[in-house]
C-alpha cells in the first residue's frame, strides 16, 4: 500500500482535497518512492518526513507542504500541512 492510499483512508486528507477541488487521481506525493525505499526508516515504528504533495484542479496546480507521519506496519498515515502554494494555469485566448 502506498502513502497516498494510506492518507486517503483518513477523513481529514480527503476533506483537504475537497476544499481545493482536487480529485484523488490528481494527487502525487513527490519522492514517494525514495521515502518508501529508505531502509533505515523501515525499522522505526513511526516516521516523520517533510514532504510536498502536488494536486491538480481546473485552475492549475496546488502544492501542499508539510510533515507526513506514518507507520507502514499499522498502515496509518497523517499529513500535517504547514502551507500551500497555488500555481495557476496561464489563460489561452
Amino acid at each position: 500500500m502506498n502513502i497516498k492510499e494510506l492518507l486517503l483512508n483518513g477523513k481529514s486528507f480527503s476533506e483537504l482535497l475537497k476544499q481545493f477541488s482536487i480529485e484523488a487521481d490528481d494527487v502525487r506525493i513527490q519522492d514517494e518512492d525514495v521515502i518508501l525505499s529508505d531502509h533505515i526508516l523501515k525499522h522505526q515504528d513511526v516516521v516523520k518526513e517533510s514532504i510536498c504533495i502536488e494536486g491538480k484542479n481546473k485552475e492549475g496546480i496546488v502544492n501542499f507542504f508539510g510533515t507526513l507521519h506514518y507507520n507502514l506496519l499499522n498502515k496509518l498515515a497523517v499529513f500535517e500541512m504547514q502551507g500551500f502554494e497555488k500555481i495557476t494555469s496561464p489563460q489561452v485566448c
